[in-house]
């Protein structure tokens, strides 16, 4: 990678017998928003917090434009980091707050007026600078602490769950807002969430975290698409998992016999043996349903369990031994109707070989 902006080599953090992130190594670009994704316990926020230097690792280190940063303390940094509790002074108007972190390098006053003023009009809350946080919404309030994170300049902004305390509709124009302020900035920006479509939205690539490592990290389309572990595939968004075993492999595909009868070709990102134990994934909304057998590749026979009107789309529920996938239709496809006899139709592109 080029133009590497941070650098995690072997790093490990460790609280007594516990090890919460286990010698991992990742490469963050300049300029590049990188979401790191996982459950409660995953790891996520202790890395964040080493790379702001408010934990220490056990082991590894930790580069900034190639230097070592470990013994840095975080205010040498020179990294912008928002909270979810956004952390505002009440006693402060907004001016002030964002004011906060240029007064503590000791910048001149002039200057200040200037740096607050640009990143007040650039969050569009110029009209604003007065209030204090308790006369601000939600979102504006997270708008004042990302301004603070970005007055001065910093190299780096650490972002760690900032959205979770904002209802549905907010966070999903705080997310587009944050993308546009990336992308019009150039800022190098690291994020941690538990919310996949959060991440999937915003993030020029992903890390998956689980139990301490990365299982998986790639853009957001590679990670959805082409999963290479169950978790993964179960962590973003939903999937349909069918065991089988491998009949035969050329390429980049693979014949394989499902447990629940019948066969399927299947995409591999990792090469196969005959014989082989595998688990397959489909997401829902790849799948078709058709009264006979069709062309799409791979056709199997089963029943309709219930089918489901969601608004935006229609929610089909199949039941044929181990074939009980959940089927996602646009909203203006057929209903089926319960018990009717189908065939659910996949190209193999879309059905995925992951590890079992």
């Amino acid at each position: 990678m080029e133009n590497v902006r941070i650098r995690f080599d072997g790093i490990s953090k460790s609280y007594g017998a516990l090890t919460v992130v286990n010698d991992l190594t990742l490469d963050i670009a300049e300029g590049e928003f990188v979401s790191l994704l996982g459950p409660s316990g995953s790891g996520k926020t202790t890395l964040l917090m080493m790379l702001a230097g408010f934990e220490n690792p056990t082991a590894g280190t930790i580069l900034l434009d190639g230097q070592p940063i470990n013994d840095l303390p975080p205010h040498r940094r020179n990294m912008g980091v928002v909270f979810q509790s956004y952390a505002l002074f009440p006693h402060m108007t907004v001016g002030e707050n964002i004011a906060f972190p240029l007064q503590m390098r000791g910048t001149g006053r002039a200057e200040i007026a200037e740096r607050v003023a640009r990143v007040l009009d650039m969050v569009q809350l110029s009209a604003l600078a007065d209030r204090r946080p308790s006369q601000l919404s939600g979102g504006q309030q997270q708008r004042v602490a990302l301004a603070r994170a970005l007055v001065f300049e910093p190299r780096v902004v650490l972002m760690d769950e900032p959205l979770g305390a904002l209802d549905k509709q907010l966070r999903e124009q705080m997310q587009l807002d944050i993308r546009a302020l990336h992308n019009r900035l150039g800022l190098t920006i690291v994020f941690v969430t538990h919310d996949q479509s959060e991440a999937l939205t915003m993030s020029d690539r992903i890390a998956v975290f689980n139990h301490g490592r990365i299982e998986q990290i790639g853009s957001p389309r590679e990670i959805y698409d082409e999963p290479r572990t169950r978790f993964v595939a179960e962590f973003i968004g939903e999937t349909n998992l069918a065991e089988g075993r491998v009949e035969d492999s050329a390429g980049a595909e693979a014949r394989i016999a499902l447990a629940a009868g019948g066969h399927v070709v299947a995409a591999v990102a990792e090469p196969v043996v005959r014989g082989q134990e595998v688990l397959l994934s489909i997401r829902p909304e790849r799948i078709e349903l058709a009264e006979r057998p069709g062309g799409t590749g791979n056709s199997l026979a089963a029943r309709v369990a219930d089918c489901i009107y969601q608004g935006d789309h229609l929610r089909v529920q199949l039941d044929g031994g181990a074939h009980g996938f959940t089927v996602r239709l646009d909203r203006k496809s057929r209903e089926w109707a319960p018990g009717t006899e189908v065939f659910a139709e996949f190209r193999p592109a879309d059905c995925r070989v992951i590890a079992p």
